[in-house]
């Protein structure tokens, strides 16, 4: 009896003993369209500098290139290389055998983005077409939840996120595209972004430049206190299926800097220091071998279901790049963003979602789940 009155104790008193120690209490989520982990973990490729895709060779070797991979890596994302790999987490570096992969199928950027968000590959979510998401997402679902009603907001440059999202049911803030953002309480900066957006450069269609999409995150951060954030940049993606490896460099390089000033601000605004979880990853990978494959993915290039994750947050340890033989999955990733909340999108949820990625998650790490 003494035995089992104390075994009930324990399993009492443990869950309250993380509750205590459970500091996340904002999720901010970045991800970069189609950049390959080659280049998070090995730097600029030497083979596609010489190639034919990249202009300005001498250019572009005096910016990123250095003969070791720990210097290259981090000439081109010094703040990966140096806050997230000291402070937080990398998941994906195959060259130490720790793989990251999406599980649908198609590996491409609609089906990467529903797996992301809803926690399964669903195959009725096939092409890159706007259509309406019947899947309920985590940003939904924690829209819905006490504390978070009208605090979770979605800024993409990519126009198709109004239907990834399901706005006409989901009912979530979502700016994407060149879309004005419309709130009659927008401060002047706002309203100045939502005009100059329009005299900026539109040379990918409907399709947002990084630069605008990070501004009006940003600010509307520093307005309005979201709880969750969305951040959806593309012109990693864009800049590799034109070919342009100088540009896809530059642009992976400026992304870097907006997570840096990004991270920066969260630790210095009270409301989110020491309280905000940072998760970064992208929707696919890419091809490597044959060359020409680094521009292209889908279900038919080879390796290119190879991903990438990182997190730095208050709950998760500071283990750097994950060097263990194991596998993650993207279906993970919307119920691992509902925990560091303290949430249980899982059994909330009206359809399959992945386990959440104990791992990253601080008195969780019992191994992954899959």
């Amino acid at each position: 009896m003494k035995k089992l009155n104390l075994l009930l104790l324990v399993f009492a008193v443990v869950p309250q003993l993380f509750a205590q120690n459970h500091k996340t209490q904002n999720i901010v989520i970045v991800t970069l369209d189609g950049f390959r982990w080659q280049e998070l973990y090995r730097g600029a490729d030497s083979a596609l500098i010489n190639s034919k895709y990249t202009e300005n060779k001498t250019e572009i070797r005096k910016k990123y290139w250095s003969q070791t991979t720990e210097e290259r890596r981090k000439l081109l994302m010094p703040f990966f290389w140096s806050t997230m790999v000291t402070e937080g987490q990398l998941y994906g570096d195959r060259d130490t055998g720790n793989f990251d992969e999406v599980a649908n199928k198609y590996h491409f950027s609609y089906p990467g983005y529903n797996e992301i968000f809803t926690g399964f590959p669903d195959v009725r979510v096939n092409s890159n077409n706007p259509v309406l998401n019947p899947n309920t997402n985590v940003l939904e679902y924690l829209n819905k939840q006490k504390g978070f009603e009208n605090k979770v907001a979605v800024f993409a440059s990519w126009e198709v996120f109004p239907a990834i999202f399901n706005v006409q049911r989901s009912g979530l803030k979502v700016n994407a595209g060149y879309t004005d953002f419309e709130n009659k309480t927008n401060d002047e900066r706002l309203k100045y972004l939502n005009e100059i957006q329009h005299k900026a450069p539109t040379y990918l269609g409907d399709t947002r430049i990084d630069f605008m999409t990070y501004e009006f995150g940003k600010e509307y951060l520093k307005q309005y206190k979201p709880r969750v954030l969305y951040l959806a940049f593309d012109e990693t993606d864009d800049m590799a299926h034109a070919g342009n490896y100088k540009m896809y460099l530059s642009q992976a390089h400026q992304e870097d800097a907006f997570l840096q000033e990004l991270w920066e601000y969260l630790q210095t605004d009270p409301t989110y220091k020491n309280k905000t979880t940072l998760i970064v990853t992208c929707d696919h990978g890419r091809g490597d071998l044959p060359l020409d494959n680094w521009r292209n993915h889908g279900s038919w290039i080879k390796n290119s279901e190879q991903t990438w994750v990182a997190v730095i947050g208050p709950d998760t340890p500071a283990d750097g790049i994950i060097k263990t033989p194991t596998t993650t999955y993207h279906k993970q990733l919307a119920q691992s963003m509902a925990k560091f909340l303290g949430f249980d999108f899982k059994t909330s949820s009206d359809h399959e979602v992945g386990n959440a990625i104990e791992t990253m998650m601080i008195k969780e790490k019992s191994g992954l789940s899959k």
